[in-house]
């Protein structure tokens, strides 16, 4: 089953902040941890993701780092900020209220 790209819209951000909050994570790190974690359904491809995470950089809430060893692949990583995770606080609470809310409005006569 495919969601529409529609609902996915206002919940990237939140995504992508909570998979920072766990560890530090490249790119294709996350959209391959973003599709485990959703099996399957969420499928960023790069040209979604970099763009959120240059915005992201932009408002101070990730910052991105090179690692690797000398001589090796080095691959830019990016880590939620302090203020990050405040942003992400905030997402999630209104996460919470705005699906409780639709799950009360849709979830009846489910039963």
């Amino acid at each position: 089953m495919q969601v529409n790209k529609e609902l996915l819209k206002g919940s990237t951000v939140t995504l992508v902040l909570s998979l920072l909050d766990r560890q530090p994570m490249y790119g294709y790190e996350m959209i391959k941890e973003m599709e485990k974690l959703s099996d399957g359904i969420f499928a960023f491809k790069e040209g979604t993701l970099y763009p959120i995470l240059h915005a992201l950089e932009s408002e101070g809430l990730v910052e991105a780092f090179w690692m690797g060893e000398e001589g090796a692949r080095r691959r830019k990583y990016y880590r939620i900020t302090g203020a990050g995770k405040r942003r992400l606080r905030e997402k999630r609470a209104e996460w919470n209220l705005f699906s409780s809310s639709v799950n009360r409005i849709i979830g009846e006569g489910i039963l």
